[in-house]
């Protein structure tokens, strides 16, 4: 990545710490979690937690089925999938920009070598995933949004992404636009997730964490 990249990207992870968003996740998790390996940015992170992987792409989903942070299929959410993968080579593999915010939040001592995201757009199945920085995001379209109320979806090539826009409004930005726009809505984010999830147990009869 480049400098200029590298720079925004700090300063979007700047704003969430101004917010003390990165400090009530930080707290959540050293009360979730009180055992902390010395190699820890901070707890909570890859739960499971992975090997380190030079190559994440190889084998992506055969490696990485499962989101950490909420348990979704990676493979049925293909089309939305994001992967972060660090400077120490520990990969963190998310259904969502949604969960991939967590990652990056919950990780600001570990910079990201990359990450990438699937490109919407792609005909073929599960869509590949494209680095993030060459991806453009349509936000805030009629597309449906994953872990989230307000749609960011990435698309590999400009063309598609406006093709997108056209047929679904929205609006496009990079990457870094779309973080700062999962942050923002994580809020209303989580309490949808949480209603949601409350309402499935009730309707299965299955007991939540500390029911």
């Amino acid at each position: 990545m480049s400098d200029p990249i590298h720079t925004e990207r700090r300063q979007v992870l700047r704003f969430l710490a101004a917010t003390g968003a990165a400090a009530s996740v930080a707290t959540l998790s050293r009360s979730a979690h009180a055992a902390q390996c010395a190699d820890d940015g901070t707890p909570l992170q890859f739960a499971p937690k992975t090997e380190p992987d030079p190559n994440p792409l190889e084998n992506e989903l055969s490696k990485y089925p499962q989101c950490p942070y909420c348990g979704m299929d990676r493979r049925k959410f293909h089309y939305s999938r994001h992967l972060v993968h660090y400077q120490d080579d520990r990969v963190d593999p998310t259904c969502s920009l949604h969960c991939a915010a967590l990652s990056l939040a919950l990780n600001l001592d570990r910079g990201p070598k990359a990450i990438y995201a699937a490109d919407y757009g792609a005909t073929v199945e599960p869509k590949p995933l494209v680095n993030v920085d060459k991806a453009i995001y349509l936000v805030g379209s009629k597309l449906p949004g994953v872990m989230t109320q307000h749609s960011k979806v990435a698309f590999g090539s400009r063309s598609a992404a406006e093709a997108a826009k056209t047929a679904q409004g929205g609006e496009l930005g990079n990457f870094d636009a779309a973080l700062r726009t999962a942050y923002l809505s994580m809020a209303s984010d989580t309490g949808m997730i949480r209603k949601k999830r409350a309402e499935r147990r009730q309707h299965t009869g299955q007991a939540g964490p500390g029911q």
